[in-house]
């Protein structure tokens, strides 16, 4: 069957992992509507379901293999007829996939993602495996966004050269590789003129940003020319490596009120010599400095971090170190991963593995420490008045539910408020409330004035 008899082919994508991961899927997605390829959300009522997944860690792959499994029980039954895999995982296991999940019609690589819809048409004929060279990816093309309308991801690089110890990054997205700053402006321009008020700049590492294409930290050039665009009234900043946090960066932050004062830096650890053995700078006393600096020099900052229990050699007393950083730094976003041992990592060859229940046991500890944090946290901030983005209303709690600038889109949770009855509130609409109550580690509210 060639392209012009797949018209009226319906589509259900399924993108796990991360938000780089989902602006490849909304990029694949306008390739495909634009050749007439209709999209489903269930994927018992599609036609062809493609399979965005992740392969960054154990539980992530096995969340892939689970999809998978659940699709090919689908394709058995005769209720979908093609599955396409690509992202991470497909492209670090090709042949595994290949010769494993005969029932997969196609396995495409990142590199091969501008031609998904001629791959597509060419499935219908037999089996397709699709590579490319990596850097060769584009993060260039129309997207359709799969976010709230309000708020989307802007991808300014792709790959890695930080080739940190534990990690398979580098081998699957390849070199780190910057997007011109016009390519990046334009993007922006046109998704604010489409209504998106809170932009999220993401890479695998943000700060490196234009070190490759311009031979300089170019991360707070590119934030200067984006806060002069109309329409946006968030900026916001993942994925920062501490010691490319630069003064220029701080005051552009600090300077430029539509930036929002929240950052994601992933230390990982605190102990320098597992930071070493990470193959990451740094130390407990230069993250102190930056961690005392950040919250002199932008009061009130929300600081995101995530941390990595169990890794090689890491003893009793280099963990217990590393939950007394946690508690003295007292981030407001913690996340925490046990150490997942990646085949043709550095890491993964190291002596003295940790048992894998005591990576579990102590990454536990840590998001129990911050669970209790958290709280505190909240219960600090009743009364407080906050601005908050509307994104939805909860039938069962009757409240609706929104984001501060404190709360990234998808990571950090909600916050749920009353409203006057009929008070109608469209999605993406900013707010005042008040915060009143903290309820399971959730802050509850009242709304103030719609500021529209």
């Amino acid at each position: 069957m060639g392209k012009d008899n797949m018209r009226r082919v319906k589509v259900a994508v399924i993108s796990l992992g991360c938000a780089k991961n989902q602006v490849d899927a909304e990029q694949m997605m306008a390739r495909l509507a634009a050749e007439g390829y209709a999209f489903v959300e269930e994927p018992g009522v599609s036609d062809i379901v493609l399979l965005n997944t992740c392969g960054f860690i154990t539980a992530a792959k096995e969340e892939a293999i689970e999809w998978l499994n659940e699709l090919i029980t689908l394709k058995e039954e005769g209720r979908i007829k093609y599955i396409v895999v690509t992202g991470c995982l497909s492209e670090r296991y090709r042949d595994e996939f290949v010769r494993e999940y005969p029932e997969v019609d196609a396995v495409v690589g990142i590199a091969e993602y501008e031609h998904i819809a001629d791959i597509f048409a060419e499935m219908t004929n037999g089996h397709v495996c699709r590579f490319g060279e990596k850097e060769r990816h584009t993060m260039e093309g129309r997207r359709i966004l799969s976010t709230l309308p309000h708020y989307a991801y802007m991808r300014i690089a792709d790959g890695c050269d930080n080739c940190c110890s534990y990690c398979a990054i580098p081998q699957i997205r390849g070199r780190f590789r910057s997007r011109p700053i016009e390519n990046i402006i334009g993007e922006a321009e046109k998704l604010a003129a489409d209504g998106v008020k809170e932009l999220v700049i993401i890479a695998q590492d943000v700060t490196r940003y234009g070190l490759d294409l311009y031979g300089k930290l170019a991360l707070p050039e590119l934030l200067n020319k984006l806060c002069e665009i109309d329409g946006f009234k968030w900026i916001r900043l993942l994925y920062c490596y501490p010691e490319r946090i630069t003064d220029e960066l701080i005051d552009c932050i600090k300077r430029q009120d539509k930036i929002v004062k929240y950052l994601d830096i992933p230390l990982q650890h605190c102990d320098g010599k597992l930071l070493r053995k990470m193959n990451r700078k740094g130390d407990e006393n230069s993250l102190r400095e930056l961690i005392a600096k950040l919250r002199r020099e932008i009061p009130g900052i929300t600081l995101r971090t995530t941390f990595i229990t169990g890794l090689p050699g890491e003893t009793e007393e280099q963990f217990n170190r590393l939950g007394e950083f946690a508690q003295e730094m007292r981030f407001e976003r913690m996340g925490c991963f046990a150490y997942s041992e990646e085949e043709n990592t550095p890491a993964a060859k190291m002596p003295d593995q940790v048992d894998e229940e005591v990576r579990e046991h102590r990454k536990e500890i840590l998001e129990e420490q911050q669970d209790t944090r958290v709280a505190e946290l909240y219960e600090s901030m009743v009364g407080e008045e906050v601005e908050v983005v509307v994104e939805g209303f909860d039938r069962y709690l009757e409240h609706f539910f929104g984001r501060s600038a404190m709360f990234a889109p998808e990571i950090d949770g909600m916050i749920y408020f009353s409203a006057p009855k009929g008070k109608g509130l469209p999605v993406g609409d900013f707010v005042k409330i008040r915060i009143t109550d903290v309820l399971d580690n959730n802050l509850i509210g009242e709304l103030i004035e719609n500021e529209g």
